[in-house]
């Protein structure tokens, strides 16, 4: 997922990249409103993060620029201000989300996955080899019958066919199950769940790998 941090605090910005890159974003960094708007209207995006207190140009400014052109972009606002006018500033400009600092990074991450799920088309059926999974039901096909997955399975499978030819870690797996409110589990849950997924994909032309000391990895057999 393609996202970019418009933060002007450098230490900030730099600590939220590394974060970010961890959980298998791909962050472009903007240390102005001057520079976000020049990214947001040459590159493409799959979210963006905002801080409202941008120099030269101000979040706000920065969003309602944006949603001239682009108003299916989910947009999260990060301000150091939290009265209830600024909140509501920020919703009317556009935001979908808004976040005040100081914020601890498994909330901004839970609440960037909601946002992502969100603004998908929930009718639209995501295709890998002969799976099909519809995201309106939660139901997954393998060459056209029906597999039957447990919730933590679903959403794990899930993850991997978005992530598909990426590796996936240990962490945004726990992470992806957290978010569902569910525990995230211990110990080798993660490798319990990963066996049964790949015994019922048998028959698919995919396969989940395992990359040592990083993660997973689901791609086309050769």
């Amino acid at each position: 997922m393609k996202l970019l941090l418009a933060e002007d605090d450098a230490m900030l910005a730099d600590a939220l990249q590394t974060q970010l890159g961890s959980a298998g974003f791909d962050v472009e960094h903007a240390p102005n409103g001057a520079v976000a708007d020049y990214l947001l209207q040459k590159q493409h995006f799959d979210i963006a993060v905002l801080d409202i207190g941008l120099p030269m140009r101000d979040g706000l400014a920065v969003l309602q620029q944006l949603r001239q052109t682009q108003t299916a972009l989910p947009v999260l606002l990060l301000t150091a201000r939290d009265a209830l006018d600024d909140r509501v500033a920020g919703l009317q400009a556009g935001a979908d989300d808004y976040v005040t600092k100081p914020f601890d990074f498994p909330e901004l991450l839970a609440r960037l996955h909601a946002l992502l799920r969100r603004s998908q088309p929930a009718n639209t059926p995501t295709l890998a080899g002969g799976l099909t999974l519809d995201k309106a039901t939660r139901r997954a096909l393998l060459a056209g019958e029906p597999l039957e997955l447990s919730g933590r399975e679903w959403t794990l499978l899930e993850l991997l066919v978005q992530q598909r030819d990426k590796v996936v870690t240990k962490e945004q797996i726990h992470q992806a199950w957290s978010d569902e409110g569910g525990e995230t589990g211990g110990g080798n849950s993660i490798e319990v769940y990963i066996h049964r997924l790949r015994r019922k994909l048998e028959g698919a032309r995919l396969v989940i790998r395992t990359v040592r000391g990083l993660g997973y990895l689901l791609e086309a057999e050769a």
